[in-house]
């Protein structure tokens, strides 16, 4: 098959999933900072989560205040800014490259190659993103945030494609099948591949909802060159 475009997934894929422990350690000191609650103040984070994947909620801000509120208690500008940061430096300190993410990506640009982004994410994603060094590597990027609609919904891979000018069928998709996103992919017409590193430990409770998926698998974003038909050997030199 001969594509003109790959279209990658971001955590998980290109960079490793947010790891749970320090998500809830995050989220522990974001609570102790407003002097609620922690148990209470992940369950309400936790359930608000679509609405912060779509832009319902539409910054951090907004869903500390909502929360505040759902408890009966009062912050101020000081604690905002705080709460906010250590949430928005956990996310910055996630969105590190993968190991021969960047050699990748440069590879498939150099050969001429349009390479996408599909991302499950919330507010803050899109405005670190534009910092990291995927940026200018990137033709297209979409965020489930931004535009309102998330995986495995069509319509968010088709956005894709038509900023990419390009067809579905013509499209390999790389993802690590969080929440039905090869199935969705496949479902437009996409070749997706799915993406298992072996160090990620597949029992913490928010990678457990990844689909099953007996099509392609790889284990590094080295073997995307394979797939697309370019030489390991010559990527090398």
């Amino acid at each position: 098959m001969e594509y003109t475009a790959v279209i990658f997934d971001l955590f998980g894929t290109l960079v490793d999933n947010l790891p749970y422990k320090e998500y809830q350690s995050v989220l522990g000191q974001m609570a102790s900072v407003l002097t609620v609650s922690s148990d209470v103040f992940r369950r309400l984070w936790s359930e608000t989560a679509y609405e912060r994947s779509i832009g319902t909620i539409r910054t951090i801000e907004a869903n500390i205040e909502y929360i505040c509120q759902k408890l009966g208690v009062s912050t101020d500008d000081a604690k905002t800014r705080l709460v906010t940061r250590i949430r928005y430096d956990f996310i910055a300190n996630v969105m590190r490259p993968r190991e021969d993410a960047i050699d990748v990506l440069s590879c498939l640009q150099s050969q001429g190659l349009k390479i996408g982004l599909i991302s499950n994410c919330t507010t803050e994603t899109p405005l670190i993103w534009k910092d990291t060094p995927f940026a200018p590597l990137f033709d297209v990027a979409v965020f489930s945030s931004s535009v309102g609609v998330k995986k495995p919904d069509p319509r968010i891979y088709q956005l894709a494609v038509e900023q990419l000018s390009t067809k579905a069928e013509n499209c390999l998709y790389i993802g690590d099948g969080d929440s039905q996103e090869l199935t969705g992919a496949a479902r437009v017409g996409m070749h997706p591949v799915m993406i298992r590193v072996a160090y990620e430990d597949d029992t913490q409770p928010h990678l457990m909802n990844r689909e099953e998926w007996a099509a392609p698998v790889i284990s590094s974003l080295g073997e995307v060159l394979a797939l697309v038909g370019v030489n390991k050997n010559d990527y090398a030199r």
